[in-house]
């Protein structure tokens, strides 16, 4: 069997972005378990149906990426309760058909779902409304365990950088659990 490959997706597009440094985290418990990719999508336009057939080319690739891929893994920050923008952009894209013969290509690809916060939720609610979308296009939802990381700081070093220390545990359970769950399916 072929070595399992996953593809995270962060919410953020900030260069440091602490769900970045997360999944960087989450890349390096997975190790040489899963080939394990960070999709680069800060070139994918807004969604617009005047530019849909044929996609623009970063739309193009991040759906080869994703079509490829046994599971997803998403890191999401959590806005006004929400997940961001870009990252609904993103699925918004993925979830359209890619031709009138070719579905989208989310139908049926396991993910996991991850998050870290400054403040107290710990991404809980936007994690939840990813959920409710990600379901809607038929993903496979590994619902349990989630991972939602609050009050960041506590984590963080002077320089910004991510030091998991409560947090380690439960994401090298949760690298487990998504591996297990994506090799079962």
């Amino acid at each position: 069997m072929d070595k399992l490959s996953i593809v995270a997706i962060v919410g953020s597009l900030r260069r440091d972005s602490y769900n970045k440094q997360l999944a960087l985290e989450a890349m390096r418990i997975v190790g040489d378990r899963a080939r394990f990719e960070l999709l680069e999508y800060a070139d994918v336009p807004l969604l617009d149906q005047d530019i849909e057939y044929p996609a623009p080319a970063p739309v193009k690739r991040v759906r080869d990426i994703v079509s490829a891929t046994d599971g997803i893994w998403f890191f999401t920050p959590e806005y006004n309760h929400y997940f961001p923008g870009v990252l609904k952009n993103l699925i918004d894209w993925l979830s359209r058909p890619v031709s009138e013969s070719q579905p989208q290509v989310l139908r049926g690809i396991p993910a996991a779902i991850s998050g870290i916060t400054p403040g107290m939720s710990g991404t809980g609610i936007a994690q939840d409304h990813l959920v409710t979308l990600i379901s809607l296009l038929n993903m496979k939802v590994m619902n349990i365990p989630r991972l939602t990381i609050p009050n960041a700081a506590q984590q963080i070093d002077e320089n910004g950088k991510l030091v998991l220390s409560s947090s380690a545990p439960f994401l090298e359970r949760q690298a487990q659990a998504f591996l297990n769950f994506i090799a079962k399916d």
